[in-house]
């Protein structure tokens, strides 16, 4: 006799595996918005996906460390080869995806570097929480400012700074 609630369970635990496996596949970066997003094109073709990294929060490309940011993210991966594991959309169409160029964590290098903060909500940390401390604790990229301020609450006060498009 087949446990009515371990099918259940059985049933619950595929579609989670399902739901949350990710989508995965190579692709150049034709362009980079910010410091957490880019523009990639497949290798196999079509269009190019407009794509957040996921895990990170990165400087508004108009306050205190935005250009900065922009320009380390760019310089890292303008023109080059990702493998992009997609996990779902955002409000704004974009694709949440963790970026590895040649087996590197791209999202892990920018919190590590400094150049953007590890994506936390509510009181759960983020993915690079320690990542994030030690560069705090080294006083790297935009932790070197005491004043630098988390994107989310520069919204909050400032608004977005974003071009349509970007």
């Amino acid at each position: 006799m087949v446990c009515t609630m371990c099918v259940m369970r059985s049933f619950v635990w595929l579609l989670a595996v399902w739901c949350c496996s990710a989508w995965a596949w190579p692709g150049v970066v034709t362009h980079v918005s910010d410091g957490d997003t880019v523009w990639v094109q497949p290798l196999q073709g079509g269009e190019a996906y407009k794509v957040r990294l996921l895990g990170i929060d990165a400087p508004e490309i108009c306050q205190p460390w935005g250009p900065q940011s922009r320009a380390a993210l760019h310089a890292a991966l303008q023109g080059q080869v990702v493998e992009v594991r997609a996990r779902t959309r955002d409000s704004y169409g974009r694709l949440l995806a963790q970026l590895t160029r040649q087996g590197n964590d791209v999202g892990a290098w920018m919190v590590g570097q400094g150049y953007a903060w590890s994506y936390s909500y509510k009181n759960n940390a983020g993915p690079y929480e320690a990542l994030q401390l030690h560069a705090q604790m080294q006083h790297l990229g935009l932790f070197s400012d005491g004043h630098a301020l988390q994107p989310r609450w520069f919204r909050k006060r400032f608004g977005s700074c974003h071009t349509p498009g970007s």
